[in-house]
């Protein structure tokens, strides 16, 4: 795959890696280039949406949870450090951590309503408490895999949120295929061993 690439202040086209498109533009907006931002958000607009809506639910938010990953990915290019990682991960990265913000908050205002549902409605009290559990599984999730060492995260959210099969994600992150492998293996058997789940 084609990727640019800043040699001598000139932007040029190299034989790299997948994912390497995004990170040159990363770079490029991190130096105020609005139309590099357009061409990222072109890029990878359409996967950063489907990896909120799988984490969301909600067309409306995940909409609006989009909107909030490409403000903040044009207010802080600046620190994106390509040395650490390539530019689809790293926007995948925020866009995952702001879904999970935005399901927090829905979730905190919605606890808020079940307790009051609760209060006023104790015939309603049995499909109250399965949606409580439900959201309280789902938590635990988010929490089990936030503690992963970041090589296996990224893995998995490359997998599970992204969509990207484990070929895909070597090519995006650069590593042998089998060592995506070993990591989404590793990964999973410590969500597993997190959550209490028997293999």
């Amino acid at each position: 795959m084609l990727v640019e690439m800043v040699i001598d202040g000139e932007y040029v086209r190299e034989d790299g890696p997948a994912g390497d498109r995004a990170t040159a533009l990363l770079l490029r907006v991190a130096d105020g280039d609005q139309t590099a931002f357009a061409e990222l958000y072109d890029l990878l607009s359409s996967r950063v949406f489907a990896l909120i809506l799988r984490v969301v639910t909600n067309r409306s938010l995940s909409e609006e949870v989009l909107q909030e990953v490409f403000l903040e990915v044009w207010q802080s290019a600046q620190r994106f450090a390509p040395n650490k990682g390539h530019g689809r991960s790293w926007i995948l990265t925020i866009a995952h951590r702001r879904a999970v913000d935005r399901v927090r908050a829905t979730q905190s205002s919605s606890d808020r309503d079940v307790r009051v549902g609760i209060r006023d409605s104790a015939a309603a009290r049995d499909v109250v408490s399965e949606t409580v559990e439900s959201r309280l599984d789902g938590e635990r999730v988010v929490t089990a895999l936030a503690g992963l060492p970041e090589a296996q995260q990224e893995a998995l959210i490359l997998a599970y949120y992204g969509g990207y099969s484990q070929s895909e994600i070597s090519a995006l992150i650069g590593v042998p295929l089998g060592t995506v492998k070993t990591r989404m293996r590793d990964g999973m058997s410590r969500l597993r061993g997190e959550l209490g789940v028997s293999t």
